[in-house]
Order: C-alpha cells, then sequence, then structure tokens
C-alpha cells in the first residue's frame, strides 16, 4: 500500500505505476468504483467532444455559479497545476482536499480479491469524482478525457450528455473516420436523457446510437441555434431554443468566434435541465461575461501581442487561424510551436502557414513530443522557406530544446507591434508559462 504524503509523490507514481498511457476498457475502473461505492445525487453534465470541450464546461460552470448553486468542475489536462482539473465553486481543489481521495482509491483497488491497476486518468478522475461525492454538490460537471464509449467519464451515467464537435482526432483509439468517432463519443448519451450536439453536420452514426437507445436528442439549427448581429456595436447575440429565447446576450468573454457556439451548447444544456437547474437570463449574461479559461485564445495585455492557444489538431488550428486574421493588422506574427506525434501535425501547420511569418518550433519534455526536425520537414514540404541563414533575424524556421527558450527567441525578436503566438499543445503552452517565460499571465 503506498502512503504518500504529498500530491506530488502520488502523481509521480501514478505516471509510471501502469504500463500505458491510455487503456481503453471501463473493466478495471468498474471494478474499483463498486467498492468504492461511488454515486451522485444532483445533476452531472458530461461534455465530450473533439474541440470546444473546455470552454463549454467553463461557461457552464460560470452560469450555474451565478446562479448560486454549489459546482463541481473536472477539465483535462490542466495547464500549470494538476489541481486545475478539479474545481469546486469556482476554485482549484487544494492538495489537502484531493490527498484523502488518492489514498482512497488505493486502498480500494488493492482491496479486490485480484487488485487491478488503473492508468494515470482512471486513478485521478475516480479520485477528483470522489472528492465531488463528498462536497454535496448542486451539479457537476465532467469533461470526457478521449472518446466516450470507453472513457474513464463514462462509469457515470449523466444527466445531460453535450456533444460539442466531433473532428479526427486520437484516431489510432476512436476511429479514422467521423462516423466511427461519432459513434464512439455517443456512447455517453443516456435512455431518455437530453443529449445535446452543436457540430455542424452531426455523423449519421450519432444520431441513429441517441434513436437506438432512446435519448433526447437535441441538434444545432433544429433544436437550438444562435443568432449574432456583427454590425452591432453593442456585439449582441440571441439563443434560441426549444421553449426558451434570451436576445441582446453579450458575447462571451473567452475571445474567438467559436465561443458564441459553446456558449449556445452551454445554454442548451441548460434549458434540458431548466426543471432541476433553472437559471435566470441574469445568471446567463453575468456568467457569459465573467467567465475565464487560460489558453483558449487568451490574448495577454502589453506589446507586443500575445496570444495563447491550446489548439492541438487541424480543426481546432484552422479555427485559431481565423480567429488571429480576425485581431487585425500585425506586421509580423511569431509562433512558438511544439505538438504531439501521433497529431495530424502536418494538418495543423496547412492551416496555420498563411498567418505565421516566424516558426519557432520546440521540443517537448515528452516521450509523445514530435521532434523539431520533423515539424521543420514537415514546414519545408509545406513549401515554407526557412530563409536566409546568412541574416539570422530573417531565418523563418528556428528550433528550440524547450518552450521557454523558443519563447524568448521570439520575444527578442518581435518589435511592439508583432505578435506572438504560442500554441500547438498543452505542453507548449505550460512550458511557457511554468518556466516565468510569460511573467504577467
Amino acid at each position: 500500500m503506498q502512503n504518500f504524503v504529498t500530491l506530488r509523490d502520488w502523481l509521480i507514481y501514478l505516471e509510471t505505476s501502469y504500463p500505458v498511457s491510455i487503456d481503453m476498457s471501463l473493466v478495471r475502473i468498474q471494478r474499483v468504483k463498486a467498492v468504492l461505492g461511488l454515486q451522485f445525487y444532483c445533476p452531472v453534465i458530461t461534455v465530450g467532444g473533439t474541440n470546444g470541450k473546455g470552454s463549454t464546461c467553463a461557461i457552464l460552470e460560470a452560469i450555474l455559479l451565478h446562479a448560486g448553486y454549489h459546482v463541481g468542475c473536472h477539465t483535462s489536462p490542466h495547464l500549470i497545476k494538476f489541481n486545475e482539473r478539479a474545481r469546486v465553486d469556482g476554485l482549484n481543489a487544494t492538495d489537502s482536499e484531493l490527498l484523502p481521495h488518492f489514498e482512497a482509491i488505493e486502498i480500494a483497488r488493492l482491496s479486490l480479491p485480484q487488485p487491478v491497476s488503473l492508468t494515470y486518468f482512471e486513478f485521478t478522475i475516480l479520485a477528483i469524482m470522489r472528492l465531488f461525492a463528498f462536497k454535496q454538490l448542486d451539479v457537476v460537471i465532467l469533461e470526457v478525457g478521449m472518446g466516450g464509449r470507453l472513457d474513464a467519464v463514462n462509469i457515470i451515467d449523466t444527466d445531460c450528455a453535450v456533444i460539442t464537435s466531433i473532428d479526427l482526432d486520437h484516431q489510432h483509439y476512436i476511429g479514422n473516420t467521423r462516423e466511427l468517432i461519432g459513434h464512439e463519443k455517443a456512447g455517453i448519451f443516456r435512455s431518455n436523457k437530453p443529449a445535446i450536439v452543436s457540430d455542424l453536420l452531426t455523423p449519421s452514426s450519432m444520431i441513429k446510437y441517441a434513436e437506438a437507445i432512446g435519448a433526447d436528442l437535441w441538434l444545432l439549427n433544429r433544436d437550438f441555434y444562435y443568432d449574432y448581429y456583427p454590425q452591432n456595436e453593442r456585439r449582441q447575440w440571441s439563443y434560441h431554443g426549444r421553449s426558451l429565447k434570451h436576445a441582446a446576450l453579450a458575447y462571451p468573454a473567452l475571445r474567438g468566434e467559436n465561443q458564441l457556439l459553446n456558449a449556445t451548447t452551454a445554454i442548451a444544456a441548460l434549458e434540458a435541465l431548466q426543471d432541476r437547474l433553472p437559471v435566470s437570463e441574469q445568471d446567463i449574461r453575468l456568467g457569459l461575461t465573467n467567465v475565464e479559461l487560460p489558453g483558449r485564445f487568451q490574448v495577454l495585455s502589453g506589446k507586443p501581442a500575445i496570444v495563447l492557444d491550446v489548439a492541438h489538431n487541424p480543426h481546432a488550428a484552422a479555427v485559431l487561424a481565423k480567429n488571429l486574421a480576425n485581431m487585425g493588422y500585425f506586421p509580423y506574427t511569431y509562433l512558438v510551436f511544439g505538438a504531439m506525434a501521433d497529431k495530424d501535425v502536418a494538418g495543423m501547420l496547412a492551416c496555420l502557414k498563411d498567418v505565421i511569418d516566424y516558426w519557432c518550433i520546440t521540443e517537448l519534455p515528452i516521450s509523445r513530443a514530435i521532434s523539431t526536425v520533423d515539424i521543420e520537414q514537415k514546414l519545408v514540404t509545406l513549401g515554407v522557406t526557412r530563409g536566409d541563414s546568412t541574416k539570422p533575424l530573417d531565418i523563418s524556421i528556428r528550433r528550440f530544446s524547450n518552450p521557454q527558450i523558443a519563447y524568448k527567441d521570439a520575444l527578442n525578436r518581435a518589435s511592439k507591434n508583432d505578435r506572438i503566438v504560442v500554441s500547438g499543445s498543452f505542453y507548449t503552452i505550460s512550458g511557457v508559462i511554468s518556466s516565468n517565460g510569460i511573467e504577467h499571465y
């Protein structure tokens, strides 16, 4: 029996205690859940999808907090500290709050006649769920890690399932077509419970699955939609649902065009749960104007402009490119970029190449990361030139050993009127922030 004194000790242990980081099976975690007797007596909202999950969770959390509810919210991965994954009433859980639940999970798994091992994600999500269960909350929001059907979060029966988008990601685990991925993500749906889908072209596999189990399927542009008025100086928009309409809403505090879609999705989920979790229009307004989520098209104050965005697949990179194009004129844009090798890195780079002038590509401190040599080769294949080696300031592709050094190079070269973007992975942004690369974060 492990009995670590600090949360850090537990996390180091979990990083190496299971032979693989991802094991798509619910058998082991279900056995531990049964020993724990883990269950919730409040509404649970489960949020899955390819992109937009974290933003949708944050918007739901902000609205519900302004409505006066006690809210538990799990999102992953974290940027700086593990505690970001478990928020209670808008605050990160403390180490002392989490530690008893880590110990309880270890005791539970070892108490089985044949003790089971758990992956890092399985172990930690159980600990977070147990913390939430002990807090006697009014509502729990759970972000799916990957897929849906076989994701550890799916051991809990949701009261409202949300799917934000469907795109090609984690293809080795959940399928290489939108139809296969849609079926996997639909696994969080439950019979006779609302299932909110805001993908612009919902896969037929998802619709068929919802029909087969009798889920209450809400589709974007059929059951709910939004209107916005780009010429309106007050920047207002309206939500339209099955039975509710909210007009003249303020834009979410989170930046980017895609946040209107995420806000619409969150409000649709709350409409579907209005009998159990009523919220007022004022709660929605306050939630939208006060929501915060680091690393999602986050523009820091000061010059040069600094943009942090965790885009880590082509769909998210395309949204980032569009948002960058809408920011206005900057003489030059520098990109600090590192990514995982199992992602469609070439697809991401292709989406970004027309809005980036200088590439500061970086290694990342994880074995899954793609090397800078491979990133550079993909850029060259896409037609990005390295620049004149006799003029160091004009070299368009530079390789670095870590994100902090890459960021400092961009900062040294950029003028106050330029722009620096940090993207490609959570690890890229956390590497810049945690090393004090961005002092005013």
